[in-house]
Parts: structure tokens; C-alpha cells; sequence
């Protein structure tokens, strides 16, 4: 139960980088080129942490949420990554260190336990994704970037409908290998 949470706790590394984007509070304008950056990098390691969901989930539905990750995640961060090359915005384009180590743990996950880490990790993601997007999309200075968060994100609360269940489900299983009273 204690690595449970422990691995649950690193699926908040995976969006570290989001927290930046939703740094200024109630009606502020959000900072465009935060936004963006912290939607490169939340994107890649999206891309990367279903890649690595692709490989080792046993749980078909897991699988299946995986790729549609990676083939939707991919074709947003090519949309971003269009849109900020007009405008001159440098964005990150590998996984940073936070996501890093996310990945790496889950990589090192025991079988058993993966797919109830990997579907927490998704729904952190998505958790975070759906909050960043909806300030860019509010509160964004860049009509265009703005105009791109709005069109993402019914797509990122529909990924965040998908794992719900999913991750609620593992939530309700009592992990493998651990005593019943164990908190």
C-alpha cells in the first residue's frame, strides 16, 4: 500500500510543469508563452507515459486508452508546436526531469501493480491538463493560443472522462498483496 501511494504520489511529478501555467489566481491574465511551454512539456511526457501504458498495461481498456493517447497527444503537440513556431515561442521538446522520474518509476513498477499506477499518473495528467487549458483558454492574452486551448479542451476532458472509471476502478480493488488492514 505504501509504494501504492508512493508511485500514486509521483504521478504529481508527471504535471509539475502545468502548476507553473496556473500560477496567477481569479481573473488575472495567464502568462501565453507559460501556458505553452508547460503544454509542451506535459504534452511530450503524455505521449511518453502512454507509450510506455502501450507496453506494459495488462488491462486492455488501459491498452486501448494508451494509444488513443498517443495518437491524439501527438497531433495537439504538432498543433502547438505549428502554432509556436509562427509566433517565435521556443518550446521544450523532450520530457523534462520531473517526468523523467515518473516514467522511470512506473517503468519499474511490478506487473502487478502497474495499471493501477498508470491509470493514477493519467488521471493526475488529465486532472492538471483540463485546469491549464481552461485558464489559457479564460484568461489567455494570445487570441490564438487562446483559440487552441479552447479547441483542446474538450478533447483533454473527454481523455480525463476515459481514465475516471478506469482509475476509480483500481482505486476500489484492494491491491495485490497487501493485508487488508493496512492503511
Amino acid at each position: 500500500m505504501i509504494r501504492t501511494l508512493a508511485l500514486a504520489a509521483l504521478a504529481v511529478v508527471l504535471v509539475g510543469p502545468m502548476a507553473r501555467a496556473q500560477a496567477t489566481a481569479g481573473s488575472s491574465p495567464v502568462n501565453d508563452s507559460l501556458f505553452a511551454e508547460a503544454a509542451a512539456v506535459s504534452g511530450v511526457a503524455e505521449v511518453s507515459l502512454s507509450e510506455l501504458g502501450l507496453k506494459r498495461a495488462t488491462d486492455p481498456e488501459l491498452k486501448k486508452f494508451s494509444q488513443q493517447m498517443i495518437d491524439e497527444h501527438t497531433k495537439m503537440n504538432h498543433d502547438l508546436t505549428t502554432l509556436c513556431a509562427q509566433k517565435r515561442i521556443a518550446l521544450p521538446r523532450t520530457v523534462d526531469v520531473r517526468s523523467q522520474f515518473c516514467a522511470q518509476s512506473l517503468a519499474g513498477t511490478s506487473r502487478e501493480h502497474f495499471d493501477r499506477c498508470y491509470a493514477k499518473a493519467q488521471l493526475t495528467a488529465h486532472m492538471e491538463a483540463v485546469a491549464t487549458f481552461e485558464a489559457e483558454a479564460e484568461r489567455g492574452q494570445d487570441a490564438e493560443l487562446r483559440a487552441l486551448a479552447a479547441k483542446a479542451l474538450p478533447r483533454i476532458k473527454e481523455h480525463l472522462q476515459m481514465i475516471k472509471p478506469i482509475a476509480m476502478r483500481y482505486e476500489k480493488e484492494q491491491p495485490a498483496g497487501t493485508d487488508k488492514g493496512e492503511k
